[in-house]
């Protein structure tokens, strides 16, 4: 759901649990991502809550816990990864897509990916969703999870009749 052509989401999502799990490198990069999937989650009337991890490589694992959990219909991932002088980006941008991909597909769950894999600090703060930002990463992932919950939810009311 990125750039030109991404679609305008409205969605009610009254009785959709969100977890919002953060990691903590790149503090302002991450307020302007967390306060725009809050307030992605807010405006459809989905439930939120933030839980912070480490970094992006534990994103993964604590969303599968979100998952697996009765207390969540949808996990949004944020994170910042910038690429760096040696292979530590690919491999951490690797191995947290994949991770996020099992996670989401092994649980039936929605998973925002909300993950800023970027050349450097200039391409994330323009991605996220601070002023000036052209672009609110955390508040698009948080509506497609919002929104594949409400699409998996209907889905199983509709096998239920």
């Amino acid at each position: 759901m990125s750039g030109p052509g991404r679609p305008t989401i409205g969605v009610n999502g009254d009785g959709i649990r969100v977890a919002i799990v953060a990691a903590s490198w790149h503090e302002v990069v991450m307020d302007g991502l967390i306060a725009g999937a809050a307030r992605a989650c807010h405006e459809s009337n989905a439930e939120a809550a933030l839980i912070r991890v480490a970094g992006s490589f534990e994103l993964p694992v604590v969303a599968q816990a979100c998952a697996e959990s009765p207390h969540y219909d949808a996990v949004v991932c944020l994170g910042v990864i910038i690429r760096g002088g040696t292979p530590h980006f690919e491999f951490v941008s690797n191995a947290t897509t994949d991770g996020l991909t099992r996670v989401a597909l092994e649980t039936r769950t929605p998973i925002g990916f909300g993950v800023l894999t970027c050349d450097d600090d200039a391409q994330a703060l323009d991605r996220a969703g601070l002023p000036g930002s052209h672009e609110d990463k955390g508040a698009e992932a948080a509506s497609a999870a919002i929104m594949t919950a409400i699409t998996l939810r209907d889905l199983r009311d509709e096998a239920r009749q």
